[in-house]
């Protein structure tokens, strides 16, 4: 596995483009920690967002894992030419005659998928640690430690959209029409989910429970954003007369329905590299 994981390093890394959109893409991270210097003064309103208690133990973990997965399409670039560069260069090919095997291919690539997937978890985990530990007015062990699933539904999250990914890059085969594919596939899932909601069920719940099973519609429910979890805002909601009732948990059988597309898609991807005349 070390072997095959090399390989798809190696080739990432002498790839400038790639090579650029994965430091970026982790410098852009670090970036959440200036939310913390924002202020804005203006006469009598003031408006401080660390103060506001977003970096607060443990809503931290909630917020900055949502924060991030918005940044996720960078790498998603990185993963979709990965494979595209497989076959504009023929490096396929050449990598099945020296002897490597389908299998042992498409496992490379799922290896580099998780690999992803476990260095932006843990860069989340530090970056929000040493900003919690910095700006929380809650520093006890327990509380700091508490709601660490986010980190856990922030990973599964990564690894089902990177494995999404792949499976468009192997499918399409170049990178420009996969990325064009795969916002074409939002638009459908958003588009049609609003139809649904709104114009045909008139609101009902039964279009979130089906479209809960759709692949980037259960992605994005592992984490609901946490905006309206604040104080300031609920306050504001109550002073108009809205009250939240949105659940805010992660649940085991989001994380369970992402991990089978996840499996979809990767096997997917083996099946179709296994029949392509390459």
């Amino acid at each position: 596995m070390k072997r095959l994981l090399a390989i798809e390093l190696q080739k990432i890394w002498k790839n400038r483009a790639s090579k650029v959109l994965t430091i970026g893409y982790f410098v852009i991270l670090s970036f959440i920690a200036l939310i913390a210097s924002i202020k804005f003064d203006i006469g009598n309103f003031k408006l401080h967002f660390a103060e506001m208690g977003i970096f607060n133990f443990p809503f931290i973990w909630h917020f900055n894992t949502w924060i991030a997965s918005g940044l996720k399409f960078f790498l998603a670039i990185v993963i979709v030419s990965m494979m595209a560069n497989e076959y504009s260069y023929g490096t396929l090919k050449q990598n099945l005659i020296d002897g490597m095997s389908k299998k042992e291919f498409i496992l490379s690539k799922f290896l580099t998928v998780i690999l992803f997937a476990s260095v932006s978890t843990l860069f989340i985990f530090i970056m929000s640690l040493l900003l919690g530990l910095s700006f929380s007015s809650y520093t006890e062990i327990g509380i700091i430690f508490s709601d660490l699933e986010y980190l856990l539904a922030y990973f599964v999250k990564l690894l089902g959209f990177f494995s999404f990914c792949l499976f468009l890059g192997v499918l399409i085969k170049r990178s420009a029409f996969a990325l064009g594919f795969l916002f074409i596939w939002f638009l459908i899932e958003k588009i049609s989910y609003g139809i649904f909601k709104f114009e045909i069920f008139n609101r009902s719940s039964i279009v979130d429970d089906v479209y809960a099973f759709i692949p980037l519609e259960s992605m994005s429910n592992l984490i609901v954003e946490p905006v309206t979890r604040l104080n300031a805002i609920r306050s504001i909601q109550e002073a108009v007369g809205e009250n939240s009732t949105k659940d805010y948990d992660i649940h085991f059988s989001s994380i369970l329905i992402v991990l089978v597309w996840t499996a979809i898609f990767i096997y997917s991807s083996y099946v179709i590299i296994k029949k392509r005349d390459l």
